[in-house]
């Protein structure tokens, strides 16, 4: 009996490392529980299971005779989560930071424990990038406890602002803003959050008419659930699977750019029947990584549904919404996380994302970029990051 166990937890193990983009929707905990449940009565086949999960949660190795789309655009430094934009005829990139920090992966994010940001920059498509070194770092952010996650930045008023979450001295992420006369930084961090401010991933847009958004939010690490009411509830949870979704959550920033100009509301993201998505729609509801883009006067909100890993996009007439769902911009990549972000650049558009070729650890990640091809009716062609040789 121990010794079919055995080699079902090798074959189990093998598998999921060898083919991990066939297991992803499949709940980690879940399968852990399961395999210890069939092995329990062995105690010698517990170094083999800690040995085994380790690798299960933290590999991402690619499937055999595949081939990468995209390189990624740096090697020397982890990156990850790139929000692209183009400042004076050029592509900046202000990307998480990923480092090794040494805490055990969880649900909650905590392997993520980053702790400044780099910004990078290129004059074209497939050309060189520059590093420019640490733009922010979180001892200069007064406010800031841990894990300094997805940033974003924006250009008015002759200053550029860098937006970023972090959680506070009381471990509950907000958003934070920091300027700078340069785009690359050094940015100076303000002494306070963002009032009104929660969640993770900000991503601002600025609307032809010249009035910027702030969208924003994130479940499980996140901790968007936790803010179902107007207060922060530690223990708060996801709608039940047959209820409404959670929403990422908007609002107009003031002229200043450095505050809210309204209070803050949530998007709802609508099926084709006008009906709002479901918390048990896995393969389509917001889990984190709000980008907006706008196409042929068309408001495009792109969004990672996270635990199914896919970068989708649904559609509506105004930056606030509601949007209808329309499809997946880019297929599940080698890793668990994936964050992307749209920029027109000579006559073009493109998508940024990341995976984890470099490292095929899912928190030691590298950013990439490629084409993004529109059809004549507006949807977006889907993109596969790993392809046949």
């Amino acid at each position: 009996m121990q010794s079919v166990a055995f080699l079902s937890l090798l074959f189990i193990f093998r598998s999921y490392n060898q083919h991990a983009h066939l297991f992803i929707s499949f709940p980690i905990n879940l399968f852990i529980k399961m395999t210890i449940n069939s092995i329990k009565s062995s105690l010698l086949l517990a170094p083999l299971l800690v040995l085994s999960i380790s690798a299960l949660s933290q590999d991402a190795k690619p499937v055999e005779n595949k081939k990468y789309l995209s390189q990624p655009l740096v090697k020397h430094i982890y990156t990850a989560d790139p929000s692209a934009h183009v400042f004076n005829g050029k592509i900046y990139i202000y990307p998480s930071h990923d480092i090794e920090a040494g805490v055990l992966e969880n649900d909650n994010g905590d392997h993520f424990d980053m702790r400044d940001y780099h910004i990078l920059s290129l004059d074209k498509i497939g050309g060189k990038v520059t590093d420019h070194g640490v733009a922010l770092d979180i001892k200069n952010i007064p406010w800031a406890g841990r894990q300094l996650w997805a940033p974003d930045a924006a250009y008015k008023n002759g200053i550029y602002y860098l937006y970023f979450p972090v959680k506070d001295k009381q471990d509950i992420f907000r958003i934070g803003v920091a300027t700078s006369k340069s785009p690359t930084g050094p940015f100076k961090a303000a002494a306070n959050p963002i009032k009104g401010s929660l969640s993770i991933d900000p991503a601002v847009f600025t609307d032809t008419d010249g009035k910027s958004y702030m969208y924003f939010g994130g479940i499980w690490g996140g901790q968007l659930q936790r803010w179902r009411s107007t207060s922060y509830n530690l223990k708060g949870e996801e709608p039940k699977d047959n209820e409404p979704a959670m929403g990422p959550r908007v609002a107009r920033l003031s002229k200043n750019m450095l505050e809210f100009d309204e209070p803050v509301e949530e998007i709802k993201i609508l099926d084709k029947d006008g009906k709002q998505l479901l918390a048990g729609d896995h393969n389509r509801r917001f889990f984190e990584a709000s980008w907006m883009y706008k196409h042929k006067g068309k408001y495009y909100f792109t969004y990672s549904t996270g635990d199914t890993h896919y970068i989708s996009y649904a559609i509506g007439n105004s930056p606030y919404g509601p949007f209808v769902y329309k499809g997946i911009i880019l297929n599940p990549v080698q890793g668990w996380t994936n964050h992307q972000s749209i920029v027109d650049f000579k006559d073009k558009t493109y998508l940024f994302y990341h995976d984890t070729q470099l490292s095929g650890k899912t928190h030691l990640r590298n950013v990439k970029v490629t084409e993004l091809v529109f059809n004549k009716d507006g949807s977006i062609q889907t993109i596969d990051s790993v392809q046949d040789k």
